[in-house]
C-alpha cells in the first residue's frame, strides 16, 4: 500500500466520524486513534474497530504537543460545525508537522483555509478544508468533463438527501444560512437568494424521480467562478426526499428570514429528535447532479447532466469518503502537494467513486 500512516479522526465517534473510522480501519498500513471530548464514547468505539482512544477536546491549549507525542500523521476532523471556528486545530497540526482534513462545508471558513497556506508549505504539510461531496465530488464531476467543453458557462449542483437523521452539528451548520441571504453567480450578476428557499425540483435518474431541492450556501459558489473563468452561473440547491421534512425546513426558513426565530441553533435538539422520528418513513435513497452547459468544440450547446444515485441509506457515507480517498491517496505517493487549500480539483473523478466501492449506488451520464 505504500507508507504507514498514524491517523487521529477528532470527533472519531460521531456520525461523520465513524462512517471514516470503519473505511480507514480496513486499510492494514492504517494506525487510528480515536479522539473527542467524551473519552468513555472513543474508547467504546475504539475497542469495536481494534483503534486508540484519546481524550481531546478542539479547544485546549497543547493540541500541537500532543500530535507530536503521539507521532501522528494525519489529522482529521469531523468537529463540526465549523462555522463560526476559527483555524486553531489546523495551525496545531502544522505546528506539529501532521496534514489537516476537515469536513466543513461552511463558505467562509472552507474558502478562507488558504491564510495558512505559507504556514503549510513551510512546514511541507497538507491543510484541506471541505473534503466532502461539494468541493471534493463536485469539482472533480466539473474537471472529468470540461474538456468537452470549448466554453462552460453554467453550473448546477442538487443534493436530495434520504431520510437518515444528520447529527446536531449538519443542523446547526443548516441554520448557519437557513432563511438568511446568499450570494449566487447567475447569468453574470451576484444575486441574493435565502436559505433553504427558491424552490425548484430535479427529475433525478429512477428510482428517485422528482425531488424538491432548495438554495443552500456551499464553498463552491465561492470557489467555482475563481477556477473556471467563464461561468456566468453557478447554483447550488439541496433537498430531503421526505417533503414533510422538506417542506418543514422551508416553512422554518421562513420563521427565521421574517425575524421570528432569531436563534435557530436554539432549536436544533428539537429538529433533530423530529428528524429522527421520520426517519422511519424515508426510501433509504438519495441522489446528486452536477449539471453542466455551455458551448462544445463546434460551437454548438451543450448540456450534461451527470448523476450519481445511492440507496439503502448508504448516500450519507459519501461525503465522508473524499478524507479517505486523499489519505490513500498520500500513503500510495500519488498526491504530494502541499500548502493549504479546498478539496477543489484534489482528486479526480475516478479515484472518489473507486472509495465508493461496496456502497449501493449507480452513475449516470445525460445529454440534454
Amino acid at each position: 500500500m505504500g507508507v504507514n500512516m498514524r491517523v487521529l479522526i477528532l470527533g472519531g465517534y460521531g456520525n461523520f466520524g465513524k462512517i471514516i473510522a470503519q473505511r480507514l480501519s480496513s486499510i492494514a498500513s492504517v494506525e487510528l486513534v480515536i479522539a473527542g471530548r467524551n473519552i468513555d464514547k472513543a474508547k467504546l468505539f475504539a475497542s469495536k474497530i481494534n483503534a486508540d482512544a484519546m481524550l481531546l477536546d478542539a479547544k485546549q491549549k497543547n493540541i500541537a504537543s500532543i500530535l507530536k507525542e503521539q507521532k501522528i500523521d494525519v489529522l482529521i476532523s469531523t468537529a463540526g460545525p465549523f462555522q463560526g471556528q476559527d483555524y486553531y486545530v489546523a495551525e496545531s497540526a502544522v505546528a506539529a508537522g501532521c496534514h489537516y482534513i476537515d469536513l466543513a462545508d461552511g463558505k467562509a471558513f472552507v474558502c478562507g483555509i488558504t491564510q495558512l497556506n505559507e504556514l503549510a508549505k513551510n512546514a511541507g504539510v497538507l491543510v484541506c478544508s471541505g473534503a466532502s461531496s461539494v468541493p471534493g465530488l463536485s469539482s472533480a464531476v466539473v474537471n472529468e468533463f470540461l474538456p468537452r467543453f470549448s466554453v462552460l458557462k453554467k453550473v448546477m449542483i442538487g443534493i436530495s438527501t434520504s431520510e437518515k437523521a444528520p447529527g446536531r452539528a449538519t443542523i446547526n451548520g443548516l441554520f448557519d444560512y437557513c432563511g438568511k441571504p446568499i450570494d449566487q453567480l447567475i447569468d453574470g450578476h451576484w444575486v441574493k437568494r435565502y436559505g433553504w428557499q427558491k424552490l425548484v425540483y430535479h427529475k433525478f435518474t429512477e428510482p428517485l424521480g422528482y425531488r424538491p431541492l432548495a438554495a443552500c450556501d456551499i464553498p463552491d459558489l465561492t470557489l467555482f467562478p475563481r477556477q473556471y473563468k467563464t461561468l456566468e452561473t453557478v447554483s447550488f440547491s439541496a433537498g430531503t426526499g421526505l417533503k414533510l421534512t422538506h417542506y418543514g425546513t422551508w416553512f422554518f426558513s421562513w420563521l427565521i428570514r421574517l425575524g421570528i426565530i432569531r436563534k435557530p441553533q436554539r432549536y436544533s435538539r428539537w429538529m433533530h429528535k423530529a428528524a429522527s422520528l421520520v426517519e422511519f418513513f424515508g426510501d433509504g435513497r438519495s441522489g446528486m447532479h452536477v449539471t453542466l452547459s455551455g458551448l462544445d468544440h463546434e460551437a454548438k450547446p451543450l448540456q450534461l447532466c451527470w448523476e450519481l444515485i445511492a440507496l439503502n441509506n448508504d448516500g450519507v457515507n459519501i461525503p465522508c469518503l473524499a478524507s479517505v480517498a486523499l489519505v490513500r491517496k498520500m500513503m500510495t505517493g500519488r498526491f504530494s502537494s502541499v500548502g493549504a487549500m479546498s478539496s477543489m480539483g484534489l482528486l479526480t473523478l475516478d479515484e472518489y467513486l473507486e472509495e465508493l466501492k461496496g456502497l449501493t449506488f449507480t452513475t449516470h451520464l445525460k445529454e440534454l
